[in-house]
């Protein structure tokens, strides 16, 4: 069904919580716009000896005793800029800061570290932040707005000496707040702003550290799941794949905002648009809801005045007026819509559609509130995309799945879950490197964990710039309320959670990114707020779906509503495995169903490329006795094998292709295990395309420099995996399904195909036995099989190398993919393959976008197949890896005689003007070759 909107008015009270998009930086001193407050300085309470009333008052001087503040960031991360504590990234310098819980310090004999003098935790008191700032006298006329987008976890905040809010007022980490502080305002003098930051109300007790490579096994959330007393990011109390934070990242983790207005403001804006003749997509109805708020104690009469541009309406704007007098100290809902104004409906718009499966294409909307005297007194803007979303739930052997649809096109999602940074200290550029590196991987979904947070706008604003689809799970896991521990009387302030649910939902719900809200983690909350988040999301949303749970395995008391608003189960499980397994092995999973009909968390440890393994281990020397290459820096940096992962990884590919020689060696056979994995994951799935809901991993990106559960590591460089994920997601893509032995066409797109098949054999030295070429026309949204005639069996016990190419009608290749393959799943003849040798030519070398765009051809210019074909690009001085790279492909290879084109992009930022280039290239049995280039 497709999801309309339900509208109820619902009052949360003048600025008590504010819509995310007001972001415009005004450009003149009497203009309506924000600042960015910065210039924070920082202390603990424990020996800052004033109060707000003092500590706020411009005349205070803060000695230089005061640490310069990372705003927006945490105590923590101030701390750690300022040399207090070394960086906790690196090996095991974590266990050189005490943690925010008294008993875990005595257990490890952590409290001889803190910094403080004579106070063993110094987490337990709260931090003042402290900033001071001038607001110019042309501004007196205006009302002004001081903005919280974030704070961890409760804050009490002054300003010139008078107290603005409380820390019952301000409380949870994903709630905003906005307070009217116009009265408090010296125009045309200094200001001085001071919040005092508390610790959380209770800051669980952490697992033992993974200080041991064979240690025991690690429980997520702490022994009893007790961080879920606070609405905060549960992870930050360890996890299997992050280390316990240690002041559980208390802070302005957000930025903070002075908003100059005039008297009455624009809240909560909700733009829906609506494709009401499905599967027509010719026509779409836009309708506009929000709050005016007036601030003073005088009426306002003036104009609402919206105005829409984008692709189609470069020329002529539409612009939609509307007259509104707000009553003094009142709010009123207005709505504007296709009943209203026929400009509102539109004719051919130019979709949103997720990666894939069409242009991500926005429009821009400005809001302007014109009192009667023809001043602006309010002016904001925010880019949003026409789509409809729905959803819809379907039995399968007594198993429900549920498949999603976004313009009434069934979508085919391929994604992972995604964590938030230790120390939260992800910022616009990075956030869009890592998110630009899940869109080139063919991805089209990014699954925001329940034990982490809720992201920044500017997450979301890229995300659907990229077409990346987004599922939000609010903050419940069932390692802390209940499912496997923890209680379901967490969090335990009710109302904390429902309030920081409110805010959360009224700044991401005009994301077209956004498509599914769920109820949490492997697990969900009492009744009371389970009921309030999925009421929420029906009321202040009302244009995508709810779902329980991420796990169908964690099942809804008897009673309770399901998903909304079908009422269905959830359709989507997790569990797993998250051991490496054999290709085979996922592809007999997809075929029996069971919870792979929509398998939304499965994954492999995926070991990180050599090239970062010494940034991630400092000390690589493995122990003897341990296994190779384990020392405990390995455990430290979720290598522990006492959950079993990273044992079995690590046994398997000694099985599969023999006991590492060096540690580069080692890496390299990882690189081999990782591909193998992560292609059979989503080809697995990929050659039942209409008959599975999806495949999503745990995860993509990592929390800390660590070893397992990724695609691309801290560092942001990609393993082998990555790559073998990015054919196997192409739109079209050629495959060997192992379940059958049969090689299939998989095309994603909603498009008919000409195209032509290539399939070559290769024995385990790298020579030719057959090859084949073919002409295949393929349907829309299909798996089409090939001909048997192109298979070939192998003899016995012997490897073989199939290479797969896949092109267009005019012989322009699309898509590649090389299978190795062993009767008994060992690889050790690799030794066999007969050398090779690359010949490189630069093509193309030129600045765009503020990215150095390179291009390459790579020619095989030997007799036998040239195996894992692995680029890099580096300092030609110091050697360093140029990250992120975005590489159109790696780890590939090529048959005799042939020749690929290769692209990457580097962001100009990684590059040093007087950088020297270095191209290096190597196979699996070639030798290396190295280009330098200015």
């Amino acid at each position: 069904m497709r999801f309309r909107y339900f509208h109820r008015t619902i009052v949360l009270g003048c600025l008590q919580l504010i819509s995310a998009f007001t972001q415009a930086v005004f450009a003149q001193s009497s203009a309506v716009g924000q600042v960015m407050l910065s210039h924070f300085q920082m202390l603990s309470a424990e020996v800052a000896g004033y109060d707000g009333a003092s500590l706020s008052q411009p005349s205070f001087v803060a000695r230089d005793y005061w640490f310069p503040a990372v705003v927006p960031g945490t105590v923590l991360t101030t701390l750690v800029k300022n040399h207090v504590y070394p960086d906790p990234h690196v090996g095991l310098n974590n266990m050189l800061i005490p943690d925010a819980n008294d008993s875990f310090n005595l257990q490890y004999g952590l409290s001889k570290y803190s910094y403080l003098p004579h106070v063993s935790n110094p987490w337990k008191k709260p931090y003042w932040y402290r900033t001071v700032f001038e607001v110019p006298k042309s501004r007196s006329e205006q009302r002004v707005q001081l903005i919280f987008k974030g704070i961890n976890y409760r804050a009490a905040v002054w300003l010139n000496g008078r107290q603005i809010a409380d820390s019952a007022t301000m409380v949870g980490m994903f709630a905003e707040y906005a307070f009217d502080v116009t009265d408090q305002i010296r125009f045309g003098e200094k200001n001085a702003l001071a919040v005092e930051i508390f610790p959380l109300d209770d800051p669980g007790m952490p697992s033992h550290p993974q200080l041991q490579a064979l240690g025991d096994f690690y429980l997520n959330g702490g022994p009893t799941g007790d961080i879920g007393k606070n609405v905060t990011m549960l992870c930050s109390v360890g996890w299997d794949w992050i280390p316990e934070v240690h002041d559980r990242n208390m802070g302005i983790w957000q930025p903070v905002y002075l908003r100059f207005t005039g008297p009455a403001v624009i809240q909560h804006p909700q733009i829906i648009t609506e494709l009401p003749d499905l599967p027509d997509t010719s026509t779409a109805t836009i309708a506009l809801h929000l709050t005016l708020c007036n601030l003073q104690s005088h009426p306002v009469e003036g104009k609402l005045i919206a105005t829409f541009s984008g692709e189609g309406f470069e020329s002529k704007p539409i612009e939609i007026i509307k007259s509104v007098r707000l009553s003094p100290r009142a709010n009123l809902a207005v709505s504007l819509d296709s009943r209203q104004f026929r400009e509102l409906i539109w004719k051919h718009p130019h979709l949103w559609w997720p990666n894939g499966y069409g242009k991500p294409n926005l429009y821009r909307i400005r809001l302007r509130l014109i009192t009667g005297d023809g001043r602006i007194s309010d002016d904001t803007t925010f880019l949003f995309g026409v789509r409809s979303v729905s959803s819809r739930v379907t039995m399968v052997d007594n198993w429900p799945r549920r498949d999603f649809y976004v313009n009434g096109r069934r979508i085919a999602i391929t994604g992972g879950a995604w964590v938030p940074d230790m120390m939260l200290q992800e910022d616009s550029l990075r956030f869009d490197r890592s998110l630009r590196l899940c869109r080139d991987a063919h991805l089209n979904l990014i699954r925001i964990w329940g034990g982490g947070v809720a992201p920044p706008d500017v997450f979301f604003e890229i995300a659907d710039r990229y077409g990346l689809l987004v599922w939000q799970d609010f903050w419940i896991t069932g390692d802390t309320q209940g499912e496997f521990k923890g209680s379901p009387d967490w969090p335990v302030q009710g109302d904390v959670f429902i309030r920081n649910v409110i805010s959360t939902i009224l700044r991401l719900r005009n994301h077209p990114s956004l498509l599914v809200w769920t109820g949490g983690n492997e697990g969900h909350a009492r009744k009371e707020l389970y009921d309030a988040m999925r009421q929420a999301v029906a009321t202040l949303d009302g244009t995508r779906p709810f779902i329980p749970s991420s796990s169908g395995f964690a099942r809804l008391p008897a009673g309770w509503a399901a998903s909304w608003p079908d009422n269905q189960p959830a359709g989507v499980y997790s569990g797993g495995p998250y051991t490496w397994q054999k290709p085979e092995h996922y592809f007999a999973l997809a075929d029996q169903g069971k919870d792979w009909v929509f398998k939304d968390e499965t994954g492999i440890p995926s070991q990180p490329p050599y090239a970062t393994l010494h940034k991630i281990i400092p000390d690589l020397v493995p122990d003897t006795a341990l296994p190779f290459p384990l020392n405990n820096t390995w455990g430290y940096h979720d290598a522990c094998t006492g959950n079993g992962h990273y044992e079995t990884y690590l046994q398997e590919m000694i099985n599969r292709y023999g006991a590492p020689t060096s540690m580069e060696d080692y890496s390299n056979k990882m690189q081999l295990m990782n591909a193998e994995a992560y292609r059979a994951i989503f080809e697995s799935v990929g050659h039942l395309l209409n008959d599975r809901g999806g495949v999503m991993l745990w995860k993509l990106n990592a929390a800390f420099p660590s070893v397992i559960w990724q695609i691309f590591d801290w560092y942001l460089e990609p393993n082998a995996g990555y790559y073998f994920i990015q054919s196997a997601c192409a739109p079209l893509h050629l495959q060997f399904n192992p379940d059958d032995s049969t090689i299939t066409l998989v095309n994603r797109t909603y498009h008919a195909h000409t195209l032509q098949a290539r399939i070559q054999w290769f024995d385990s030295t790298g020579n030719m036995i057959k090859t084949e070429t073919t002409s295949i026309q393929v349907a829309p949204s299909s798996v089409t099989p090939l001909d048997k005639r192109f298979m070939y069996r192998p003899a016995k016990n012997s490897i073989t190398f199939l290479h797969l190419s896949l092109m267009n009608a005019e012989g322009k290749l699309l898509d590649e993919n090389t299978y190795w393959m062993s009767p008994t799943g060992q690889f050790n003849g690799f030794h066999a393959l007969q050398p090779s040798s690359l010949h490189i030519h630069l093509l193309h070398k030129q600045i765009k976008q503020n990215r150095l765009w390179i291009s390459f051809r790579i020619h095989n210019t030997g007799s036998s197949l040239a195996f894992f074909i692995h680029n890099q690009l580096t300092d030609a001085q110091t050697g360093a890896e140029f990250l992120p790279a975005y590489w159109s492909a790696n780890y590939f290879s090529l048959a005799p005689g042939e020749s690929r084109i290769i692209t990457v992009q580097y962001d100009l930022q990684a590059l040093s003007p007087t950088s020297a280039l270095k191209w290096i290239v190597k196979g699996w049995n070639t030798d290396s070759i190295e280009m330098i280039f200015h």
